[in-house]
C-alpha cells in the first residue's frame, strides 16, 4: 500500500469530564473515498478538524505528506465580516483566485455578489463549495455537503467529485451520495474507531456482522448487561429491520395509488367516491400561481386523498415552497380553486426549527415544562418519549442551545409528532439529521395515519417514503408520478430521450395501430422480470455482505476485486431488466 498523504496515530480528544476518544489510528490514501459514519454526536465533525489541523488532540500525533492541501468544507460557512459572498470566498490565506471561484460559482448557479447577510442557507453553502472546490485541494474534508442544495446542485457536485483525482472524507446524512461516490468507509462508533474497504452500499450489512459479533462474543463472556447499556445503537439494528417491512407496505401503497390514476400524463389523480380510504383532503382545480410575469405553478389539478405520502422536488426556486403554501391554504392562488377538508389539522415542520427557543430545556420543549405528555391519545413518561427518539434520557434538562443541529431537529420530531395532527408538512426534515435519526423519521412517517407532504432534496428519503411525487421544472408545470424520487427521475429522462429522438427523425410516415396484445416473447419477459430483477436483488445484497468483511481486501484482494466487478455487472443487468419491464409495462398501456 501507497504512503498515506494524511494520518492520526493514537488520536485522542478530552470533551468535557470524558474521552471522547481514544487510541484511534487513522489513514487517508491519496485517492481515498471515504464515508465518515457516526451517530450525532460521536464526534464526526471533531474529527474532521483534527484532520484539518484546525483543533489540536490531547492524544496523539498527526502526519501529513508535505505540500499535501487539505480544505474544509465546513457545515455551517462562517461569514461574519464578509459584506458579500464573494467577500467570503475570497477571504483569509488560503484565498483561492477570485477566477477560478467565480468559474465554479457560474456552474453552481450563484452570484457571489449577493450580500451575505441576507444570503439564504442554499446560497451560503454553494458559496461555501466554491471557495472549498477553487482552492485546488489534494485532501477534501467535507461535512454535509448536500444540506440546503437543490437535487440539480447535488448531481453537480457528485459529478465534480467523481471526477476529482484527490482525496476526500465526507459527512453526509444523503444515502445515495453516499452509495455513489464513496469506496472506503470510517465507522466511528462508541469511541473507537473501524474502517472497511468498502463503500456505504455495504455499510448497513458490514454493521449487522459486527454486531452479530459482539452479541456472540457478549454471550462467551457473559457480558448481555454491558450491551444493554448500547440500547440506542441496539435499537437502530432492529429499526432497519422493521422498516425492510414497511418498504413493502410502501411498495402496496404505490400500487393502490397508481390504481387510482388516469392515463398517463393526466394531471388529476381520480378516487372511488364510496372508498373511504381515499377520502379527500386536498382537492385542486386549474390552480395558477404567478409573481410578476413568472408562472410558478400553471393550471395544476391535484386531488390528494387520506395517507398519501407526496414528496415535492425540483430545483431551488422552481416553487417548491410555493406549492406547499398554496396546498396548505398560506396563501391563495391567481386562479383556480383548492378545496381543503374541514377537518384538517395540520402540523408544519419548517426549515428554520423556528420553535426552537435556545434556552429552553428538552423537558419544556417535549412536555412543556412537565413529566407526562400524551402522545396520540397514550399517555407517556418524558423519559421513556425521548428514548423513543434516540435521546439519553439524562438529558431532559439540557438547554437547546446546547444540542448538535441534529439533536434539535430530533427534538422538534419529538414534539411535532406528538401534536394531534391529520396533515404532516416537512420541509427539508432531514438536513442536520444522522442516518439513525432519518431511520427513524422514516418509520414515524410510515406509522402515521394521516396525509404527509414532504419537500426535500434526499432521494434515497423520498424513495423510501413517497406513494407520489411532484416535480416541478421551473416553468409553471407541475409533473406528477406515483413513486418516489427514482420514479420520478426514471420517468423524466424517458421522456428526454423520447424528445431528442424526436427532434432527431424526420418527418414521421403515419403511425400504424398496435394491437393491445404482446408478443409471446414480450409477454413472458412481462411476467418474468419482476422475479429476475428481485433474484438480482438478492446476488447484489449476498455480494455485499461478503465485501462488508473488514479483512477481506488483506487477505484476499483478488476476491474483492472479483467480487466488486460482479456486483458492477449485477447492477447494470438489474438497471436493463427494470428498463425493459417498464417499457414492456406502457406497451401494456397504450394498448
Amino acid at each position: 500500500m501507497a504512503a498515506p498523504v494524511l494520518a492520526y496515530e493514537n488520536l485522542g480528544l478530552v470533551q468535557g469530564s470524558g474521552w471522547l476518544f481514544r487510541g484511534l489510528d487513522l489513514y487517508v490514501g491519496e485517492r481515498d473515498r471515504l464515508a465518515l459514519i457516526g451517530r450525532n454526536g460521536a464526534g464526526k465533525t471533531t474529527l474532521l478538524k483534527l484532520l484539518a489541523g484546525a483543533i489540536e488532540p490531547d492524544e496523539g500525533r498527526r502526519i501529513i505528506r508535505p505540500g499535501t492541501n487539505v480544505v474544509t468544507l465546513e457545515q455551517e460557512p462562517r461569514m461574519t465580516g464578509c459584506a458579500t459572498l464573494m467577500d467570503y470566498a475570497l477571504s483569509g490565506d488560503d484565498a483561492p483566485e477570485r477566477h477560478e471561484a467565480e468559474a465554479i460559482a457560474d456552474q453552481l448557479g450563484i452570484d457571489l455578489s449577493r450580500e451575505a447577510a441576507t444570503a439564504s442557507g442554499g446560497e451560503r453553502r454553494r458559496a461555501g463549495i466554491a471557495r472549498a472546490l477553487a482552492q485546488s485541494p489534494d485532501v477534501l474534508l467535507l461535512d454535509e455537503p448536500t444540506n440546503h442544495l437543490d437535487i440539480h446542485a447535488i448531481e453537480w457536485i457528485e459529478e465534480w467529485l467523481g471526477r476529482y483525482r484527490g482525496a476526500f472524507v465526507v459527512i453526509s446524512h444523503d444515502r445515495t451520495f453516499l452509495t455513489r461516490l464513496t469506496k472506503q468507509t470510517w465507522w466511528l462508533d462508541r469511541g473507537s474507531m473501524r474502517r472497511a474497504e468498502i463503500g456505504f452500499g455495504g455499510f448497513e450489512a458490514w454493521t449487522e456482522q459486527v454486531y452479530a459479533e459482539e452479541e456472540r462474543a457478549a454471550a462467551r463472556l457473559d457480558a448481555r448487561l454491558k450491551l444493554e447499556e448500547h440500547w440506542l445503537q441496539r435499537g437502530v439494528t432492529g429499526r432497519r429491520r422493521r422498516n425492510q417491512g414497511r418498504l413493502t407496505k410502501l411498495y402496496e401503497m404505490r400500487a393502490e395509488r397508481a390504481a387510482m390514476q388516469g392515463p398517463q400524463g393526466a394531471a388529476a389523480i381520480a378516487v372511488a367516491a364510496d372508498d373511504s380510504r381515499t377520502k379527500v383532503v386536498i382537492d385542486a382545480k386549474n390552480v395558477s400561481k404567478s409573481y410578476g410575469d413568472r408562472a410558478i405553478i400553471r393550471d395544476l389539478t391535484l386531488r390528494i386523498t387520506r395517507g398519501d405520502r407526496i414528496g415535492i422536488v425540483g430545483r431551488n426556486g422552481a416553487g417548491k415552497s410555493t406549492l406547499l403554501k398554496l396546498l396548505t391554504g398560506d396563501i391563495e392562488p391567481d386562479s383556480g380553486e383548492i378545496r381543503r377538508a374541514k377537518t384538517l389539522d395540520p402540523v408544519i415542520i419548517d426549515q428554520q426549527r423556528s420553535k426552537m427557543a435556545p434556552e429552553k430545556t428538552v423537558r419544556d420543549i417535549v412536555a412543556d415544562g412537565g413529566e407526562w405528555i400524551d402522545v396520540l391519545g397514550s399517555r407517556k413518561h418524558i423519559h421513556g418519549y425521548l428514548k423513543e427518539f434516540l435521546f439519553d434520557p439524562s438529558m431532559v434538562e439540557a438547554k437547546v442551545g446546547t444540542l448538535s443541529g441534529g439533536e434539535r431537529s430530533r427534538l422538534l420530531l419529538a414534539r411535532e409528532f406528538a401534536t394531534p395532527s391529520n396533515l404532516m408538512v416537512l420541509d427539508e426534515p432531514t438536513n442536520d439529521l444522522d442516518l439513525e435519526t432519518l431511520d427513524l423519521l422514516q418509520e414515524v412517517i410510515a406509522d402515521y395515519e394521516g396525509t404527509v407532504l414532504i419537500v426535500s432534496h434526499d432521494r434515497d428519503f423520498l424513495d423510501r417514503t413517497c406513494t407520489v411525487t411532484l416535480g416541478l421544472d421551473g416553468s409553471g408545470h407541475v409533473d406528477m408520478v406515483v413513486g418516489g424520487y427514482a420514479d420520478w427521475e426514471a420517468k423524466r429522462r424517458q421522456r428526454q430521450v423520447e424528445a431528442k429522438k424526436s427532434a432527431s427523425k424526420p418527418a414521421p410516415e403515419p403511425a400504424r395501430p398496435r394491437s393491445a396484445k404482446l408478443s409471446y416473447k414480450d409477454q413472458r419477459d412481462y411476467d418474468l422480470l419482476p422475479q429476475r430483477i428481485e433474484a438480482i436483488e438478492t446476488d447484489i445484497a449476498a455480494r455485499e455482505a461478503k465485501l462488508a468483511d473488514p479483512d477481506l481486501y488483506t487477505r484476499d484482494p483478488a476476491a474483492f476485486d472479483r467480487m466488486s466487478r460482479e456486483i458492477g455487472k449485477l447492477r447494470e443487468e438489474k438497471d436493463a431488466a427494470e428498463i425493459r419491464w417498464l417499457e414492456l409495462a406502457e406497451m401494456m398501456e397504450a394498448g
